[in-house]
């Protein structure tokens, strides 16, 4: 068997103002803007799709859900995460994820409130003890006002 794979993804959209925004699954209503993306905009959990991807050498999540197929317009990222979780899985030879550690990089709002309700979800979504979830929110220092970014490491064993 081969040793453990790891995977590293990443994710940017840009916010606007009348649109809602998902970190991890979860809805953070007092965000004053939203991403703007293709599908519901989940940064993390794009980050974690590809990161799944990327360690048995898949591609990413454009590849297997491009922004040019109208089926997935609006798409739950989630969805489209347990999705590509299914297709690493099969390559995986009974190995699982066992390990997810991510950042994310949004000015306002601050998430900390969030942190709990978020690492829940990935863990329940990647079938992982809530202690292999690991969340870090960054600002940038206003360098980046007007996006929400997301960067995501799986390892696999």
């Amino acid at each position: 068997m081969d040793a453990a794979r790891i995977g590293f993804g990443e994710d940017a959209h840009r916010l606007a103002e009348g649109r809602p925004l998902r970190l991890g699954g979860v809805a953070i209503p007092e965000a004053p803007r939203g991403a703007v993306a293709h599908s519901d905009g989940d940064a993390l959990l794009h980050a974690v799709t590809d990161a799944l991807l990327a360690a048995w050498a898949l591609g990413d999540i454009g590849a297997h859900f491009p922004d040019t197929d109208p089926a997935h317009a609006g798409a739950d990222s989630a969805v489209l995460l347990r999705r590509a979780l299914g297709v690493a899985l099969d390559r995986a030879a009974g190995r699982r994820p066992r390990q997810v550690s991510a950042v994310v990089t949004l000015d306002r709002p601050k998430l900390g409130a969030h942190r709990n309700a978020i690492a829940a979800s990935l863990a329940s979504l990647l079938e992982l003890p809530l202690d292999r979830v690991g969340i870090t929110f960054k600002t940038s220092e206003g360098l980046a006002p007007d996006h929400v970014q997301a960067r995501a490491v799986v390892l696999w064993g």
